[in-house]
């Protein structure tokens, strides 16, 4: 977001500007970046999209995109400027170093998520997408005994069920070499929410419905702390008759939610008249917790 604000205001950057794919999933962002004339282009396949543009600068998101996209931007003469999370280039990275390394990977992640089109597209032929145990029953018969395996993961999944899936991964590949990607920021706010969770009467997570570390926390909440739990987009879709007779809520967002949608929906439960216990971001990655 920083990367794309400064680009607005610096006048010798070539005109217009683009953003290939959401910049983070959180639509108040893309609205934010849309009011400072930045033009997001989002879709399916990366590559294509960027057909739709003739001139002036484009920006890849934080998910990170594959050497295919990056190729046809400079074959198209376009300025880029890359604002890829380092956790996803660090992915890319290792998975293309193994690959010359003559490894075939198992990449855990979500299926249509922009983060695994681009670390896959490192190396198509050689990468496999397992999002469930059911997609391992469809993997080639010839990696059970193939020695080199390596497996990794998109960086915003849940740990715990991450950790589930590996598990069953090394029953049927004991071979293979597993290098866990989940970024720090994802971990902690899922270490949070399973704590400041348990116990409460609800768990309210702010956040876009596009995005696959909020989804995870509203998870954590309800399966790991055992929490009723709803994600909203902002204050508007919080309903003042969810928090009668509640005594205790607690209060988190995923990373890509802008800070002040998250202080206006603990505003607005402070005004109940409750005692807030603030649980610092860049301590925990996590939110508050807050006692009707």
């Amino acid at each position: 977001m920083k990367l794309a604000r400064q680009a607005a205001k610096d006048p010798t950057l070539p005109r217009p500007i683009y953003i290939i794919g959401l910049i983070v999933h959180n639509r108040f962002a893309v609205e934010e970046l849309s009011q400072l004339g930045i033009t997001t282009l989002d879709g399916q396949d990366r590559a294509a999209i960027l057909d739709q543009v003739t001139e002036g600068t484009v920006i890849f998101t934080a998910h990170g995109v594959s050497p295919r996209v990056k190729q046809r931007a400079i074959e198209r003469g376009l300025h880029v400027l890359d604002a890829t999370c380092p956790d996803v280039t660090k992915t890319h990275e290792l998975v293309k170093d193994f690959t010359a390394r003559g490894y075939k990977t198992l990449y855990i992640g979500k299926k249509g998520h922009p983060e695994p089109e681009g670390v896959i597209g490192e190396a198509p032929e050689s990468v496999y997408l397992v999002e469930t145990e059911a997609d391992l029953d469809a993997l080639p018969a010839s990696l059970a005994t193939y020695p080199r395996l390596l497996v990794t993961t998109q960086t915003t999944l849940s740990q715990w069920d991450t950790a589930r899936l590996v598990e069953k991964i090394r029953e049927r590949y004991p071979q293979a070499e597993v290098h866990n990607e989940i970024c720090l920021a994802t971990q902690l706010r899922q270490e949070a929410v399973a704590n400041m969770a348990r116990g409460a009467d609800l768990t309210i997570v702010v956040g876009d419905p596009r995005s696959n570390n909020t989804g995870r926390l509203v998870q954590v909440a309800e399966e790991l702390a055992q929490s009723a739990a709803i994600r909203i987009e902002s204050l508007d879709d919080l309903d003042p008759a969810l928090l009668v007779g509640k005594k205790r809520v607690a209060i988190t967002s995923g990373t890509s939610t802008p800070t002040q949608l998250t202080r206006q929906v603990i505003q607005f439960v402070e005004s109940f008249g409750a005692r807030t216990r603030f649980i610092p971001e860049d301590a925990t990655g996590a939110g508050d917790g807050a006692h009707l």
